[in-house]
């Protein structure tokens, strides 16, 4: 009799805490496929140029702004799980049904187990992002964004218009040649006002070497105007290459860009070659939020938990223990945040 009474009470324990894993995972996919297309679409309707002064087609529209959704998902997956624990705790207060599972024996480590696997679960959802489709997202990212700078450059651009490339950067050429070639090339870089450049080219035409996209200018000169200096320095040129990559968004003057690098390129970094050295914050800052990002996941159910995992009859306010916890969420994304500002600001000295 005892046994049977306990492998009912067993069974009956399993099954409430599958009911509670369903009805938090709903929420969560809920709340996080909401806020992921809510977020998403303010951000696509920033690159709608693509579409109308850009001529680009839908698949490069949604693919470029597309691959901005890991990232999206890595951020927005904590707090979509964070608001998940807390509609269904809510609700089983709401319902009388934690306090009928509180005085049935249902122990509160019994009740935190189905929060906790799911937390799991989508913490290594986060950790599959951060670590492993985020930095080839922004990589294929770059690469389209450079596509599209080159198609903008060899069949959007009418001849005589003034375009802007970037901040900075000026663009113009005089008409179009027989072979689709640039007649008159003009080009400004302010992007660095210490080194201003202008250049200028009979010819230029754009090539794709080794999966790079470079504008190849003929004929030209390069004038170059340094701070102080009364006169401008004047190099002539018969052929001269700049690569288009440089355009892309997040593309500064060092190849090595952490956020895009793979997570095993980032921990056997060699930090003896100069390049990296000068990188070296930035790197071990990209690999702490890399590993730490999935925690958060974690302490968010944790700390809903926390705030609503006791049992409360409906007499009892609720509002203080969510406001309370919604505090506490921002805080601990705020140190967060914190370290890794500290880490960048220790590895570049400043106070």
């Amino acid at each position: 009799m005892e046994i049977s009474f306990a492998l009912a009470f067993w069974w009956l324990m399993i099954l409430i805490e599958r009911y509670i894993f369903r009805t938090t995972l709903g929420a969560f996919l809920a709340a996080l496929f909401g806020l992921t297309g809510i977020i998403w679409i303010t951000q696509a309707l920033r690159e709608v140029d693509l579409l109308t002064t850009k001529g680009q087609t839908l698949w490069i529209f949604f693919g470029i702004t597309g691959l901005g959704i890991p990232i999206l998902l890595m951020v927005i997956a904590p707090i979509a799980l964070f608001m998940a624990v807390i509609y269904v705790l809510n609700r089983l207060n709401g319902d009388s049904e934690l306090v009928v599972l509180s005085a049935s024996g249902f122990s509160p480590g019994l009740l935190l187990r189905p929060f906790i696997l799911l937390a799991i679960l989508v913490s290594l959802f986060i950790a599959s992002m951060t670590l492993i489709v985020m930095p080839w997202s922004f990589t294929v990212q770059k690469d389209l964004v450079t596509r599209v700078r080159t198609d903008f450059l060899t069949r959007i651009v009418e001849a005589g218009q003034f375009i802007s490339l970037t901040d900075g950067f000026l663009f113009h050429y005089r008409e179009r040649g027989p072979n689709g070639e640039l007649m008159g090339v003009f080009m400004q870089d302010r992007r660095d006002p210490t080194k201003i450049a202008v250049y200028l080219a009979e010819v230029g035409k754009t090539v794709d070497l080794n999966g790079q996209n470079y504008l190849i200018m003929e004929k030209g000169s390069i004038q170059r105007q340094d701070p102080g200096a009364t006169d401008a320095a004047i190099v002539t040129f018969d052929r001269y290459a700049i690569d288009l990559s440089q355009f892309a968004p997040n593309s500064g003057t060092a190849n090595f860009v952490p956020r895009e690098r793979k997570t095993r390129e980032l921990v056997n970094a060699d930090l003896t070659v100069p390049a990296l050295a000068a990188q070296a914050g930035r790197i071990r800052a990209e690999l702490q939020d890399r590993f730490i990002n999935p925690l958060y996941a974690l302490a968010f159910s944790l700390i809903a938990f926390v705030g609503l995992g006791q049992a409360r009859t409906t007499r009892q306010g609720r509002g203080a223990a969510i406001v309370l916890s919604v505090a506490a969420l921002i805080g601990v994304r705020l140190l967060g945040a914190a370290a890794s500002t500290l880490m960048l600001r220790e590895a570049y000295g400043i106070g």
